[in-house]
């Protein structure tokens, strides 16, 4: 009698036996991006940055290395540019202020770059590209990304949608546009 668990067995559709498996395991470790057989393609940059709910922001030094803070954040797409609302004080702000005006953005979601305990490096998986920082002082632009947040994050945005516009009305949050270089 033949083994049902092996390929062709009665009444099992086809299986994969353990060597299948153990190579398929092997090609997704050394390839993770490659594609299965009959998947499809990667999404472009700004697909992925229209339907992405983060996207993880470092500045770059004058000298191009990173900086150490990996943040997710939440953003809009708009207008070909990644626009986000943030505290003056965090490190994104005062990076810009330093005139560190370069940033590299990964676009998914990746969980959360801090952990418990170390870090998650998962995000460096993603599509990424380099971008020009600029502030933006445009009360109609916040008034669209607060529009873009009520689509993208409506469980959350009605805890955080009055403390933008209040923010951002007394200085205490700003508006940083990322435009692609």
């Amino acid at each position: 009698m033949r083994n049902p668990r092996r390929r062709g067995g009665p009444g099992i559709r086809h299986l994969i036996d353990r060597r299948e498996f153990l190579l398929a395991a092997l090609a997704a470790a050394f390839a993770p991006r490659a594609l299965a057989r009959g998947a499809a393609p990667e999404p472009t940059l700004d697909t992925a940055l229209e339907r992405s709910g983060f996207v993880y922001v470092s500045p770059l030094r004058a000298d191009g290395r990173e900086s150490t803070c990996h943040g997710e954040v939440w953003f809009g797409w708009l207008d070909g540019a990644v626009v986000l609302i943030t505290a003056r004080d965090s490190w994104k702000a005062r990076a810009l202020l330093r005139g560190q005006d370069r940033a590299r953005i990964w676009v998914g979601d990746h969980g959360t770059w801090k952990k418990l305990i170390g870090t998650s490096e998962d995000f460096r998986q993603a599509p990424s590209f380099e971008a020009r920082a600029a502030f933006a002082k445009d009360e109609a632009l916040l008034e669209r990304l607060l529009a873009t947040y009520e689509r993208k994050y409506p469980a959350e945005i009605g805890r955080w949608r009055e403390r933008f516009r209040e923010g951002f009305a007394d200085g205490s949050r700003v508006l940083i546009r990322y435009t692609p270089l």
